[in-house]
């Protein structure tokens, strides 16, 4: 296509993709990133055994892909702004490779296993998780406002599938490959993906013609006429200034915290959790973390269409009154493995709705700054999956076997200060009227 700018000259420019293809090629990044989630998770006894850890040093192994995979999505998903999401996306990508090969290398050489090195290579996996928020503000640039919850439900809730799927295939694969050649093979996925992203992702319009040298306003006009509505500051300092002078912004980090750092650090704790309380076999604790996380990953692609219909808040509402009363029941009767399971469902529908929720707010709340805002919630709320783990693994140290479902405490908390933030911020918004 040609373009005629204001000193008459004339530009010829490119454009590629649609929005559904945008959609498509985020959420296969962030699926592929995201299996890093379950990175020690379904392995975290075998580990235990294999070091001699303790609950809490358990818990600091599962989380510390969480702790990169939070901070760092902050700065990466402003970078969208500037820079569009696809090369964010494969840097991120990369590095995660460079960690899960390391850890392969060491589980073929076990002599040279140590809690500290496997910290390390652990927290460069968890690069792979930042690619979450910048899958968040990609996705956004593609779609209207009318159309954010359900574009941005079905990329986070496909994608939240691979630790799902990930915590039910492992424990399968585990008996019969070993430790070392089921990493292996989790490497080989890892690679085998990166590379799809790298052939079919696209990035939104304007940053299409601003990378073919189009000045940004007139990349502006081109993509409104395409049907682009949002657009970034253009600075990656600026937008994270933007969205953090904004208060919603804050209250939706905590109300995210919650929820998608909850769903981070249940996905990774599960395993251990009814291996340990209820002396169950690898194979049915996956299948009982699965249940958690395959199920709040399903309600998360509904949640985004059912949060454009009653608004966000609305939603966001009601998902926490269901992960306190799940939080409740297991605290409460979690000792008994079918009230825990009964447990399981509300939260997973809470944390699966809340997510999807509080994403459908960002757009309205920081609409100049979509990048940098998903990074603040999409990385310090994803802290949750970084704090919660050790602290449930302390509650065990002091309180014995008990302390598995009595740690659900911490859950109950949050969420009551949940339901005191999410209806504050709904008379801030006036959405409940």
């Amino acid at each position: 296509m040609l373009l005629e700018d204001k000193k008459g000259k004339i530009r010829d420019y490119k454009l590629v993709g649609t929005p559904m293809e945008g959609l498509i090629g985020a959420t296969v990044g962030f699926f592929i990133g995201f299996a890093a989630v379950s990175l020690f998770g379904p392995v975290a006894k075998e580990f235990k055994q294999l070091l001699n850890l303790n609950a809490f040093q358990a818990g600091m192994l599962v989380a510390i892909p969480m702790l990169t995979g939070s901070l760092l999505r902050i700065p990466f998903a402003a970078m969208v702004d500037s820079v569009g999401g696809r090369l964010p996306f494969l840097i991120l990508l990369i590095t995660a490779i460079i960690g899960m090969s390391g850890i392969s290398f060491l589980l073929f050489n076990p002599t040279l296993v140590s809690y500290n090195l496997l910290l390390l290579l652990g927290a460069l996996c968890g690069f792979g998780i930042a690619t979450f928020s910048v899958g968040i503000a990609q996705t956004s640039y593609w779609f209207p406002q009318h159309k954010q919850g359900w574009a941005l439900g079905v990329y986070a809730g496909l994608g939240n599938l691979a630790p799902g799927i990930f915590a039910l295939v492992i424990p399968f694969i585990l008996p019969t490959l070993g430790l070392a050649k089921t990493y292996l093979l989790w490497l080989a996925f890892l690679f085998t993906g990166t590379i799809v992203y790298s052939i079919i992702a696209k990035d939104a319009y304007y940053f299409q013609l601003v990378k073919q040298n189009i000045p940004s306003q007139e990349a502006i006009e081109i993509a409104k006429s395409k049907n682009q509505e949002l657009f970034p500051t253009g600075a990656l300092l600026k937008s994270l200034q933007i969205s953090a002078k904004t208060l919603e912004n804050w209250l939706l980090v905590w109300l995210y915290f919650i929820s998608f750092g909850g769903f981070l650090a249940l996905t990774a704790w599960f395993p251990t959790f009814y291996q340990e309380l209820f002396s169950v076999n690898k194979q049915l604790a996956g299948v009982f973390t699965a249940l958690f996380s395959i199920g709040a990953s399903l309600i998360r692609v509904w949640g985004g269409g059912f949060s454009d219909k009653i608004t966000g808040e609305k939603a966001s509402l009601i998902a926490i009154v269901s992960i306190l009363l799940g939080s409740l029941i297991i605290t409460l009767l979690g000792g008994n493995i079918i009230f825990s399971l009964v447990g399981i469902i509300f939260l997973a529908f809470g944390m699966g709705l809340n997510n999807a929720a509080v994403f459908k707010i960002v757009p309205k709340v920081v609409p100049k700054a979509i990048g940098g805002a998903a990074g603040w919630v999409g990385g310090l709320g994803a802290l949750g999956g970084f704090v919660i783990p050790p602290i449930l693994g302390r509650i065990v140290d002091i309180s014995g076997k008990s302390g598995y479902y009595l740690g659900f405490v911490v859950f109950v908390i949050m969420s009551i200060l949940g339901l005191i933030t999410i209806l504050y911020l709904s008379f801030r918004t006036k959405s409940l009227k």
